[in-house]
């Protein structure tokens, strides 16, 4: 059975780092591109990144660029997300998610498995 379990959230202060796993089991990880999307208290799920299946490809929202790094170790099928100065407006539960390649816009392929999320919190 697919699964995807997050870890590595937590609380931090502004201009705060974390860095996020996602541990993968019940596929063939290597084969899949996957993505990081959060969803902020009350609002919907945004994109974050993305990685290719052999993780030299990579993708990242433009509120994100120059501060986050989506990478992936398929030998552990795991795939990182390292947060660098984070923004309060970052708040957000984290999630990890299974999608399938092809010609889609940023952000816009299908997804088909996630994990529970891993909340981060962005204050002072």
């Amino acid at each position: 059975q697919v699964h995807l379990e997050e870890s590595g959230g937590g609380s931090v202060q502004p201009g705060g780092s974390l860095r996020l796993s996602c541990a993968a089991s019940g596929f063939t990880f290597s084969n899949y591109w996957m993505y990081w999307v959060r969803q902020a208290p009350g609002k919907g799920l945004k994109w974050v990144s993305t990685i290719n299946s052999g993780g030299g490809t990579t993708y990242y929202a433009d509120s994100v660029k120059g501060r986050f790094t989506i990478s992936r170790d398929n030998a552990k099928n795991t795939v990182y997300l390292q947060m660098n100065s984070l923004k309060p407006e970052e708040t957000a539960v984290y999630y990890c998610v299974r999608i399938l390649g092809g010609y889609y816009g940023l952000g816009e392929a299908p997804m088909d498995y996630w994990g529970k999320g891993t909340l981060v919190t962005i204050s002072s």
